[in-house]
């Protein structure tokens, strides 16, 4: 893709095509999509190519690609002509206008860089003990010997990880509220996400209830960041709240509202996509027999690297995000196709990511092929994971560029240490022989059966 204005008059603008699409009203387009998108946007690809049009609430005009050099030349554009932030105005009304998610240019670079510190490669391994504590606490409450829903273990698990590291703790009456209001707000089906935008939905039934749980947190967050202002350790402690708090002064500090629109960004981004990537790891490895035999030697000798591995593979055979968006500022051209302001473009991660010509038998569970092979290239990334065969360009699970998600290193630090705590003690089986289907959750892909699996002493 090659980005470029195309507005003055004797340009290519008149002479290139609008992508092609779909023509169905906005309504059917906008619950499929909601619903059933895994299988819409493959179907859609495979009639009109890699660069199609349609529309959706409340985007309205989208463009979705899978070439992978599209996607690439997307992520590598000017900040300027391509928001990420207005790209994800479907999560404002619960991010906030301030999130990391939602904002852009300037204002986007001041939130990151103040974030980023608490995800370095230092702090990371600072984190590993604390993430191998939670792990075993919840994992020596699994009943062995019969089926039960690993997704919800993992959501329990992993939100207590990121309470830790953003909050600094996770004990006491109000945090005990907190789990519960952020876990009922996330905790939605894709078409309550309507809701969201919809002020006379609020008034009703499971949308009003959503209101009031979100409501209810904020009411929490706001007291949990004017009790940590208060706090006589405030300077010695290392959490992200803390951390945050602590950074800039007068005009450059975060205001309250800033604040709790990070805070909650990192509880519920940094704990629910991180919980449904390592259940289908669960899922798939209790299906894989020899799979698993190689991660739990791997666990047994702490070869981290391919147990990160089977991380990756779940996240790309299972892609617990489908799409990432980027709003125009300006006219582009995208794949010979003329786009206009104001579109929001929508790399397909999911399409990319099962399509036979970017990864061999892409229906199997082979960790493997991140191992596999000479290096790969990671020149458009600002820092890389893969290994082996596998090429970032075809491997999205983060995005990439400068909006590649901040948490990745962590992500996958944390699913290296729970791989190893699950599989050290355990063997894993499936309740059934056959694979549960994918289940739209909020905005995420989720087992639709929760994961069930079986699990006996090694």
């Amino acid at each position: 893709m090659t980005a470029s204005t195309l507005r003055s008059e004797g340009s290519t603008a008149g002479k290139l095509p609008t992508p092609p699409g779909p023509r169905l009203p906005i309504a059917v387009q906008s619950i499929l999509f909601a619903t059933q998108r895994h299988r819409l946007l493959r179907l859609l690809h495979r009639r009109y190519g890699s660069v199609f049009a349609f529309q959706v609430f409340p985007e309205r005009d989208v463009v979705s690609i899978s070439d992978p050099n599209d996607i690439k030349e997307l992520f590598s554009g000017p900040v300027t002509t391509f928001h990420a932030g207005e790209g994800n105005q479907i999560l404002k009304p619960v991010m906030g206008e301030h999130s990391v998610l939602t904002t852009d240019e300037e204002e986007h670079r001041r939130i990151r860089t103040l974030l980023t510190p608490p995800f370095t490669g230092a702090a990371l391994r600072g984190y590993r003990g604390m993430v191998a504590d939670i792990a075993e606490r919840e994992i020596v409450r699994w009943p062995v010997g019969r089926p039960f829903r690993t997704h919800g273990s993992m959501q329990r698990l992993t939100f207590e990880v990121i309470l830790r590291v953003v909050l600094g703790v996770s004990d006491g009456p109000r945090l005990d509220e907190l789990r519960h209001t952020l876990g009922g707000v996330i905790d939605i089906s894709a078409l309550d996400i309507f809701g969201w935008h919809n002020e006379r939905m609020q008034r009703y039934g499971r949308w009003r209830r959503n209101q009031e749980l979100l409501r209810r947190s904020d009411e929490l967050l706001y007291a949990e960041i004017a009790d940590r202002r208060a706090a006589p350790d405030l300077a010695e402690r290392t959490d992200v709240l803390s951390r945050l708090l602590q950074a800039g002064s007068g005009d450059d500090a975060l205001t309250d509202a800033e604040l709790r629109d990070q805070l909650v960004t990192l509880l519920l981004a940094g704990h629910e996509t991180t919980a449904t990537a390592l259940a289908w790891c669960w899922h798939e490895l209790s299906r894989s027999p020899e799979t698993q035999a190689r991660a739990a030697k791997a666990a047994d000798e702490d070869d981290d690297r391919y147990l990160e591995a089977v991380a990756k593979e779940a996240m790309r055979l299972r892609p617990v995000i489908y799409e990432v968006a980027r709003r125009t500022t300006e006219p582009v051209t995208v794949g010979g196709f003329h786009v206009p302001a104001g579109t929001t473009i929508m790399p397909a991660i999911g399409v990319v990511q099962s399509d036979p010509e970017q990864h061999d038998d892409p229906e199997t569970f082979r960790p493997e092929r991140f191992l596999d092979g000479s290096t790969s290239p990671r020149s458009w990334l600002p820092f890389g994971f893969l290994d082996g065969s596998t090429s970032p360009r075809s491997w999205l699970p983060f995005g990439g560029g400068v909006r590649r998600c901040l948490g990745a290193g962590f992500a996958l630090m944390e699913a290296t240490e729970v791989l190893r705590a699950v599989l050290t003690p355990y063997h894993l089986e499936p309740d059934r022989a056959r694979r549960e289907q994918v289940k739209p959750r909020n905005i995420t892909f989720t087992p639709a059966r929760g994961a069930r699996t079986i699990v006996t002493n090694r």
